[in-house]
């Protein structure tokens, strides 16, 4: 019995010392990769880029701002903040400073789009968004506002931002019935709606009612009637109850 209870010790240390050494090769496992992050701020790129390689991690330029305090080609920000813990092969991103603004902000309001974008390229500047807006009375294609402004100072980033005209959208509706109309009528409904009129053909008589009497031996082949004023509409192209836009052309069937 005794020697039954010196074994039951014995495995129950063994088995508390291999999950104590299971426990640590796995923290040894999961931090023996990581590094801290270097400090960069102020460093100048190249440098910066030979610090990080050197800890195992990668450098990213995200941003670049001006900056009257930092010279320029030096970095202004980073993230991880320096000192954080990380894997290695952690990315690590930075902003550069641009020495202090020495590039005027042109003014490219009323330009077409393209010709504002290539007015802030030539200039080493960049695009940074373009909104778009529906204004009655102007032309489409054009830019109505900027910001930075036009000369503007104490700029932080070399991007501008547009805000550009575009065409209105055409006008929808409901197409109506004009089924049982007249044709004079349905047409100039039409008109003042907007719309136009396209074609109008004549329906095909019924098959039952043909003018020819039994037995005739002669038969004369009457001209294809012409649409009228006073013919009835009995079906439309565009369908009535579809959507449509200002200016869509209706086809109609009369008899």
């Amino acid at each position: 019995m005794k020697s039954w209870f010196r074994f039951a010790l014995v495995a129950l240390v063994l088995i508390v010392v291999a999950m104590v050494s299971a426990l640590m090769a796995m923290q040894f496992a999961i931090h023996g990769q990581e590094v801290q992050v270097p400090a960069l701020l102020g460093l100048a790129l190249p440098d910066a880029e030979r610090l990080v390689a050197n800890a195992g991690l990668h450098l990213e330029v995200e941003r670049q701002y001006y900056s009257p305090q930092v010279p320029e080609g030096r970095i202004v920000t980073q993230l991880p903040l320096p000192g954080t813990k990380v894997r290695r092969g952690w990315q690590v991103r930075v902003a550069q400073s641009l020495g202090p603004q020495r590039v005027a902000i042109p003014d490219v309001t009323n330009q077409s789009e393209h010709a504002a974008e290539l007015n802030i390229l030539r200039r080493g500047l960049d695009v940074f968004s373009t909104a778009e807006m529906q204004l009655p009375g102007r032309p489409a294609d054009q830019v109505l506002a900027q910001s930075p402004t036009a000369n503007a100072s104490q700029v932080v980033a070399p991007k501008i931002s547009l805000l550009v005209t575009v065409a209105a959208s055409p006008q929808a509706y409901v197409m109506p019935s004009f089924v049982g109309q007249p044709l004079g009528s349905a047409s100039r409904t039409l008109q003042d709606a907007g719309f136009r009129l396209g074609s109008v053909s004549v329906a095909p008589p019924p098959p039952n009612s043909s003018s020819s009497e039994a037995g005739s031996a002669v038969s004369f082949a009457a001209p294809p009637p012409q649409p009228s004023p006073a013919s009835i509409v009995v079906s439309q192209t565009p369908p009535p109850g579809q959507r449509v836009v200002a200016g869509a052309v209706v086809n109609l069937e009369v008899r």
